[in-house]
């Protein structure tokens, strides 16, 4: 084989393989092995099937009560959810993920900006927000310090305290 039809096997062969052209070249299958006939897949765009504004999303048509329990589990998750043996001291996936050097601390504070993203969702005002904000910048600010950080990050506990401050604000308001 040359290297030419190794690089390009299309152009070397003069034959038609792969996803090419925008129409596929065999059966379409789902994941149970069935044949998807063509008139149910719709227009697409590249192969890919876009649908805006329907009721498929599992995020967007959540209750208030939904959503709340959402963060409560995310923010269990990030936190609190594992133990370390034969003490009381609780750490999650946050203290986890924050020992890999800035990549992980990035990734932390991220999904916890999207806990607070969710409370303004929610319709946490300002104030709420804004101390909301100012916990998940000491995790993510002081978490990025070596090994003092990463023990930062498994005491501090932001998300936890964020979902708290948000569940508090909640039941003071009406239905």
């Amino acid at each position: 084989m040359s290297n030419e039809e190794i690089i390009s096997p299309n152009s070397a062969r003069g034959r038609k393989t792969g996803f090419r052209g925008a129409e596929a070249l065999g059966p379409i299958i789902d994941q149970d092995g069935r044949e998807v006939p063509p008139e149910r897949l719709g227009p697409q765009v590249g192969g890919v099937k876009f649908e805006f504004g329907t009721s498929s999303n599992p995020f967007g048509n959540l209750t208030r009560e939904q959503r709340l329990a959402r963060l409560e589990a995310l923010s269990k998750l990030l936190d609190v959810a594992f133990v370390v043996p034969g003490t009381n001291i609780r750490y999650g996936i946050d203290g986890l993920i924050g020992l890999v050097p800035v990549f992980g601390d990035i990734i932390t504070t991220a999904i916890s900006l999207w806990v607070v993203r969710e409370a303004r969702a929610l319709g946490a005002p300002w104030y709420l927000t804004t101390r909301m904000l100012g916990n998940v910048a000491l995790d993510g600010v002081v978490g990025l310090v070596p090994i003092a950080g990463d023990a930062f990050d498994v005491m501090f506990r932001a998300n936890v305290r964020n979902v708290r401050m948000l569940q508090r604000w909640l039941e003071k308001q009406p239905r």
